[in-house]
């Protein structure tokens, strides 16, 4: 029974998406609660072998996800029946609890389809006891505890996922003690299907930007990916139009003022802007415009297209304009 529910939860987490919708994932903060079922493999405990049945797993979890890579702090909580010992003299149905904090790496494969399948693991302390082996039943055992993750996730939107998965839970041997004083270790080893939810803070992305503006000549525009300042396709096609109005003019000059949106910090956003100008210059140059025609400007984030508060992405801010006087 045991790895029938292991291979289920496996072969649910290699299943790739078909069809699923692309959306754009974006960094932040989540948070998470999950539950399932756990089976505790049978091991032998004071030289009597148990005899488990299905229990129980609760958790939750905080993370950051970098879109791909996720990190994240989970503290799980377990109880699983444990039949018959001969350790604690006859004593039946005992409840093995185990509670664990733990960091765990996991990794997105296609962290911007609807359906994501996911791997992970995780190391970290954990508390074990057995009602019954120590007075009181506390969780009084100190072990390092380990898991491994394969799963799958839903994305309702940017914000909202449901997740899937198949988890193989270890910890260090407990140490444990019936009412007699007597102690043994066991091999503790756990396979879990849970189900979660999780909820990532943050505004969903912008829609998609509208077409640019249109300037009229001889002023043109160039736009720009985030934190870049190489040229694109269409880039290269404008600054070719506006290497030819120069040529039409005879006598004229031309102003290349860089800007970029609010994200980012001001001091790297004008040195940015500046590159920016000066791509465009080097472009104008290949277009047979002479340099000392040409004079850069870098104004960073001052005087956006749109204006926006500060840390937000707006494509139309991450320009070049080009004036021909």
């Amino acid at each position: 029974m045991h790895k029938k529910a292991w291979l289920v939860a496996a072969a649910v987490g290699c299943l790739f998406p078909l069809g699923a919708g692309a959306q754009t994932s974006q960094p932040g903060v989540y948070i998470g609660a999950q539950g399932g079922l756990n089976w505790l493999l049978n091991t032998t405990i004071g030289g009597s072998s148990t005899n488990t049945s299905t229990g129980w797993v609760v958790g939750g979890v905080v993370g950051y996800d970098f879109v791909g890579p996720r990190v994240e702090l989970e503290g799980r909580y377990s109880e699983t029946p444990v039949g018959n010992l001969a350790f604690v003299r006859g004593q039946a149905n005992n409840i093995s609890n185990q509670l664990s904090f733990l960091v765990n790496l996991l990794y997105d494969f296609l962290p911007d389809s609807a359906f994501t399948p996911y791997i992970g693991a995780g190391a970290g302390v954990g508390f074990v006891d057995t009602n019954g082996f120590n007075l009181g039943g506390a969780l009084g055992s100190t072990v390092f505890a380990y898991q491994g993750i394969i799963g799958v996730s839903y994305r309702v939107d940017n914000n909202l996922r449901f997740n899937l998965d198949g988890r193989y839970f270890g910890t260090s041997n407990p140490s444990v003690t019936n009412i007699f004083g007597n102690s043994s270790t066991w091999s503790n080893n756990n396979f879990s299907v849970m189900a979660g939810i999780q909820y990532k803070f943050g505004a969903a992305p912008p829609p998609p930007p509208p077409p640019p503006p249109a300037v009229a000549p001889p002023s043109f525009m160039v736009f720009f990916d985030w934190d870049r300042s190489n040229l694109s396709a269409q880039a290269l096609a404008t600054i070719k139009q506006a290497a030819a109005a120069f040529r039409q003019k005879g006598n004229a000059r031309i102003t290349a003022t860089g800007h970029t949106d609010t994200s980012g910090p001001e001091a790297y956003n004008m040195a940015l802007s500046l590159r920016r100008a000066n791509a465009v210059k080097d472009a104008l140059v290949r277009e047979g415009v002479p340099a000392q025609a040409i004079t850069v400007i870098g104004m960073g984030e001052k005087g956006l297209l749109v204006p926006t508060a500060d840390g937000v992405r707006e494509p139309q801010n991450r320009r070049v304009e080009i004036v021909i006087q």
